[in-house]
């Protein structure tokens, strides 16, 4: 008889705090009180989509992180995680008889909002919900930085690199319909295919990593108002090839090192993709922002509530014990982690019971003094 898989106390709890923190980083950049709406297009922001009120077959629509909780409370909502220059969609005119509680002064249709599959529930390629209840592989859902769908790990045509968190990832499909990154992927993407270049044959590798590597900063500054050398035009002149194949991955930084010269602006705003020579558009510079508000933010405690009728003295013995408390029970679950034991009800009773019998010696302690 095999043993039973057993999870400590400390993993959950750890488990509960990651989650807390991936939540945080999230949503903190949000305001979860009042509706999006007039601040515009907002530059990033967390979404939901509500099948209940924009079912399938309908117009899609989404809402923010308030509406979400003030005006569809009970509904059922699709997790869009974060998009760019949205602006909420609830109450307008894809809403039949269902107004925004937060917001009432809205336009029917927010015209220049993007819309996908994602806004049905559905992700990749594979066009399947998450999580899929009929999908028995575990599997990482990565976000394209351009179309922004969610693509499974397996899905994306290449293979996964190490640390993806740090970052970014565009899809073929969005490598082929923006062919010029192709170049720029010889140069900056993250190595894992290999590249090929008749350049080479000729002059040798060293050769070619001369002429590929990356842009002299003396050709590319612009002096007394020349216009700099196009960087995207020396990486073509490389001849460096990379096999036009599979998502593209992309280190922290990248983005910096576009070329910024006036063709390639007008390349990128025509395209509609002039937010990648924005470093803060990122869904990392996005959570890093949620992090630090979530750190300046009064922690919330639900037992700062019940204290409000007590007086002064009653509330600072009340908050040194649970604090105490806290820390001992932090203190006691460690001891089980660190022994790689796990935590059993009798033992969470046992403490319990140890903590009361010593606030009441210490009780009996203060009323003996007295």
């Amino acid at each position: 008889m095999s043993e039973e898989q057993t999870v400590s106390l400390v993993d959950v709890l750890q488990e509960d705090e990651e989650l807390e923190e991936e939540a945080s980083a999230v949503l903190a950049g949000s305001d979860s009180d009042h509706c999006s709406y007039p601040q515009g297009y907002v530059k990033r922001q967390a979404l939901y989509a509500c099948s209940t009120c924009t079912p399938k077959g309908g117009q899609a629509a989404g809402v923010c992180l308030a509406c979400s909780y003030k005006c569809h409370e009970g509904h059922n909502l699709f997790e869009l995680y974060t998009k760019r220059n949205f602006r909420c969609d609830c109450g307008n005119g894809k809403f039949v008889d269902a107004p925004c509680k937060l917001f009432h002064d809205k336009d029917d249709v927010n015209s220049l909002n993007k819309y996908s599959h994602n806004f049905f529930g559905e992700y990749c390629t594979c066009r399947r919900p998450y999580p899929d209840p009929e999908d028995q592989v575990e599997d990482e859902m990565i976000q394209c930085v351009l179309c922004e769908d969610w693509l499974h790990g397996r899905h994306l045509g290449c293979e996964v690199p190490d640390c993806v968190e740090l970052q970014e990832m565009i899809c073929e499909s969005c490598m082929n319909a923006n062919e010029f990154l192709w170049s720029y992927a010889t140069q900056l993407a993250v190595p894992g295919q290999a590249l090929e270049s008749e350049v080479a044959k000729e002059k040798g590798t060293d050769a070619v990593a001369d002429e590929a590597g990356e842009p002299s900063s003396k050709r590319s500054r612009p002096e007394d108002g020349v216009e700099p050398t196009c960087k995207l035009k020396e990486l073509e002149a490389a001849g460096v090839k990379r096999a036009r194949s599979g998502a593209v991955f992309w280190p922290s930084g990248w983005r910096s090192k576009l070329c910024r010269c006036h063709t390639c602006q007008v390349r990128l705003t025509e395209g509609g993709l002039s937010f990648l020579t924005d470093e803060s558009d990122t869904v990392l510079a996005y959570e890093n922002k949620g992090k630090r508000e979530e750190g300046r933010a009064p922690a919330h405690d639900p037992l700062m509530s019940a204290l409000d009728n007590l007086n002064r003295v009653q509330q600072l013995e009340i908050i040194h014990g649970y604090n105490d408390m806290k820390s001992e029970l932090k203190d006691f679950l460690q001891r089980f982690a660190s022994e790689g034991k796990v935590v059993t009800s009798e033992d969470i009773r046992q403490f319990f019971e140890r903590q009361q019998s010593r606030k009441r010696r210490q009780a009996d302690g203060r009323f003996h003094c007295a």
